[in-house]
């Protein structure tokens, strides 16, 4: 039966990626590592990893293992991939901190409005 939603997409993707993490019995750091190796393997894009900034953050993920993973895969993966992957990964920090940047305006600027009304 179908359901109702403004991102099916988004959402079923959303109910995947829930699934296979309940039935996942790795540590978070070791599953975002894990998925990172697989994007890059992919040569997925830069909104894939987007969607992992959050998690990583969350599993204290340090840039250091992140670049631990990249050169472990690289003779695998091969330099090409790897450099690409580098790429996107830098894109999606990017996107990721202007997103939190605008949040945080936003949230200012409501504060602001806020007081001005009282």
């Amino acid at each position: 039966m179908p359901t109702t939603s403004d991102a099916p997409v988004l959402d079923t993707l959303a109910a995947m990626t829930v699934d296979s993490i309940e039935r996942c019995g790795m540590d978070a750091r070791t599953l975002i590592l894990t998925r990172i190796a697989a994007l890059v393997a992919m040569d997925a894009p830069a909104i894939s990893y987007l969607a992992h900034v959050d998690p990583a953050v969350k599993a204290e993920l340090t840039v250091e293992q992140l670049q631990d993973v990249l050169v472990a895969i690289a003779p695998v993966v091969g330099t090409a991939r790897v450099m690409s992957a580098a790429g996107h990964i830098a894109q999606a920090f990017g996107v990721a901190i202007a997103l939190a940047d605008a949040e945080a305006q936003s949230i200012a600027e409501a504060g602001a409005r806020s007081r001005d009304s009282a």
